[in-house]
């Protein structure tokens, strides 16, 4: 497998018509670098925000977290600083801030998420298929996430357009013969963070290639990375320790309300 981040971008702002640009940047690399059948592109979702116009005036970024919040997971109070809010946003994806990024905008201004990545990742597919004359072409739409159980952060697939997001290895069997029962790989997600070991965070280098993992990509666009988000029924941590812990405290208490007097007050939020 090669990835290589090509540089020359330049700054992408609300109305460039992001596929002429990236399809420019990627005819102008060396001859070697031409995109090929069952090449993967990758780009940042902070460059497909810019250009279609997700920069919004927001004094207060906590306001614009506040809008983007479709349910709170957890929040932490920060001395000095605003909260930490782990939250689930437009796009089912949870996340602190909602994904509301402040940095690489302009003062005043707050970027928001792509609306739809998978359709970001589907239109530049489609473009870039059509000027390289290419049928198997993937496209991933990134962005950087935390993860639950480990410190640090990681670029995961928001957006996917042509390329198998999750590879189901259930029913197989492992080197020793033994049958795998839970095994299934989130392709789209480990191709976003080997792309960000060659574009880095302060490079100006949103676009990455990935190539030989033509396996993995297909003719049509796919279900696209929104089939990651996992259902919140079948989520294990909908919710924060400390909001669990309060939550079921004010469901006792309630409950032994009712048993009760009924003179204790029912706490609340």
């Amino acid at each position: 497998m090669t990835v290589w981040a090509p540089s020359g971008l330049g700054e992408v702002r609300p109305g460039d018509d992001l596929a002429a640009l990236v399809g420019d940047l990627l005819a102008g690399g060396a001859p070697g670098d031409a995109l090929a059948e069952g090449d993967v592109v990758v780009v940042t979702s902070k460059v497909v925000s810019k250009a279609e116009g997700r920069v919004v005036a927001a004094a207060d970024r906590e306001q614009a977290i506040t809008d983007e919040t479709v349910r709170v997971v957890a929040t932490r109070e920060r001395p000095g600083q605003p909260p930490l809010r782990i939250v689930e946003n437009r796009l089912g994806l949870v996340m602190a801030a909602a994904g509301v990024d402040a940095s690489n905008t302009p003062d005043g201004t707050v970027l928001l998420l792509p609306l739809d990545p998978d359709v970001s990742a589907r239109a530049l597919r489609a473009t870039l298929r059509a000027r390289f004359g290419l049928t198997r072409l993937g496209v991933v739409v990134t962005d950087t996430a935390g993860r639950a159980w480990r410190d640090g952060l990681v670029d995961v697939a928001i957006g996917a357009a042509g390329i198998v997001v999750v590879e189901d290895l259930r029913g197989g069997v492992d080197a020793h013969g033994r049958p795998l029962t839970v095994t299934v790989t989130a392709v789209a997600d480990e191709v976003a963070s080997a792309s960000e070991l060659v574009r880095g965070k302060s490079a100006g280098r949103p676009v990455a290639v990935v190539r030989g993992l033509a396996r993995y990509v297909g003719d049509d666009d796919g279900p696209g990375a929104r089939s990651l988000v996992r259902a919140s029924a079948d989520d294990l941590f909908r919710e924060g320790s400390a909001e669990a812990y309060q939550g079921g405290y004010r469901d006792g208490f309630g409950e032994g309300f009712r048993e009760g007097s009924g003179n204790e007050p029912v706490p609340v939020d």
